[in-house]
């Protein structure tokens, strides 16, 4: 079973991405900006889930005000050291 992965951290302007398996797909987001931009940040999680054909993990977002580009990109990172990790 792959363990869990994180990618980022908790300064200003960036966010900590962790992925961990799971029975079901759930996403946990804690942001500092929720009332504008929680949607927006999920929906670009979903996105990239989809994208990369991902069923059955934990993703947990923890945003310190990061900019679109920054989440994508630790996303981005976290998603390739899970999937690698996953399958050796």
């Amino acid at each position: 079973m792959p363990k869990p992965i994180s990618v980022g951290t908790l300064e200003s302007s960036d966010c900590l991405i962790t992925i961990k398996p799971h029975h079901e797909t759930k996403i946990e987001i804690d942001t500092i900006v929720h009332e504008a931009f929680f949607d927006h940040i999920k929906k670009r999680i979903e996105a990239s889930l989809q994208k990369h054909d991902l069923k059955n993990i934990h993703i947990i977002c923890q945003d310190k005000g990061a900019l679109d580009y920054t989440i994508q990109a630790r996303l981005k990172t976290a998603i390739a050291r899970y999937k690698e990790n996953k399958h050796g």
